[in-house]
């Protein structure tokens, strides 16, 4: 069987450990599995445990789903390196987030979907809006743009 790696199915994407797409490792890995790739889209799907480092009291923090948009950003150009262009993971850095809106922070136990969509990219620069949802509810949206290093990580 052929994978399309430039259209992959779910069921393939969720066989890949989010680890091997990311810089970051445990404990700072915000995002859980990738289930959803395109030339402009991305989706990730991250369940909110107790264990995570940006969750207090039950509940994640704004920070924390900050860091979740930018790993899943993060995880796109990981897919596209390592699947497409068949080469190493590329550090990225948050150069600017606009029009930040959080309606509610998700507790433990809840799973969070995060929506990215490239707006542009041009000379390592990546905007991007996103979006976080829990069931149907929108629980953030943003912009956010994506600075990544020409070299791979070492």
């Amino acid at each position: 069987m052929t994978i399309d790696y430039l259209h992959p199915q779910e069921k393939f994407l969720r066989t890949i450990d989010i680890k091997t797409l990311l810089p970051q490792q445990p404990p700072f890995v915000m995002v859980g599995k990738l289930t959803f790739f395109d030339a402009r889209k991305t989706i990730t799907e991250t369940l909110i445990s107790a264990e995570n480092i940006f969750t207090n009291a039950g509940t994640f923090s704004a920070s924390g789903l900050i860091e979740n948009i930018a790993q899943t950003c993060a995880a796109r150009i990981g897919y596209v390196n390592q699947y497409v262009l068949q080469r190493g993971i590329q550090i990225g850095f948050i150069g600017a987030i606009r029009n930040l809106d959080i309606y509610r922070l998700p507790k433990v136990g809840e799973r969070i979907t995060t929506i990215v969509e490239v707006m542009e990219e041009v000379f390592g620069m990546t905007l991007a809006k996103a979006q976080v949802v829990c069931d149907e509810e929108v629980l953030v949206t943003a912009e956010m743009k994506i600075a990544v290093k020409e070299e791979e990580r070492k």
